[in-house]
């Protein structure tokens, strides 16, 4: 027997560390939240992705009363981009939220369905996009979805 020992770098900001696109990418995440659709959770969620010719697409989370027929932030905003934009990769994803008072203190990373979505993505383009999660207390940035999804299942797996 032997341990495999899988490892992540995560790097943490604060927000004016980033740069001016990356602090807008994240200003837009955060903007859209007042757009989410959460009046069960009254948790809202805003995501931005900039696509590879530089628009930028968003999503919030929409929630149901028939749970879960709801669908997180990463997922509308990711599924609108690549039906909207099916040539244009996601070079990079802001995450933000809040509740009804304010914005969490601590970045929270996407689901674990919003992951799988954001390994197609990756696949789909054949490149890694690039996550950035907004907390009050600090800014992460995951360089792709592998350090959030170690041992991801992908059609790989699928084939002989």
């Amino acid at each position: 027997m032997k341990d495999l020992i899988i490892t992540a770098v995560i790097k943490v900001y604060q927000y004016d560390e980033l740069n001016e696109a990356d602090q807008a990418l994240v200003k837009t995440a955060k903007d859209v939240t007042a757009r989410s659709y959460s009046p069960y959770s009254h948790f809202s969620v805003g995501a931005a992705a900039l696509l590879g010719n530089g628009i930028v697409v968003t999503g919030t989370n929409q929630e149901n009363a028939a749970y879960p027929s709801g669908l997180c932030a990463e997922r509308t905003t990711l599924f609108y981009a690549n039906s909207q934009y099916p040539d244009q990769p996601v070079v990079t994803l802001a995450i933000a939220a809040r509740t009804e008072k304010d914005f969490i203190d601590r970045p929270i990373p996407p689901c674990g369905a919003c992951r799988q979505v954001i390994l197609e993505t990756e696949k789909r383009y054949g490149q890694p996009i690039r996550i950035l999660l907004y907390g009050k207390e600090c800014i992460y940035e995951i360089k792709n979805i592998g350090d959030l999804l170690p041992l991801s299942f992908d059609a790989s797996a699928m084939e002989e």
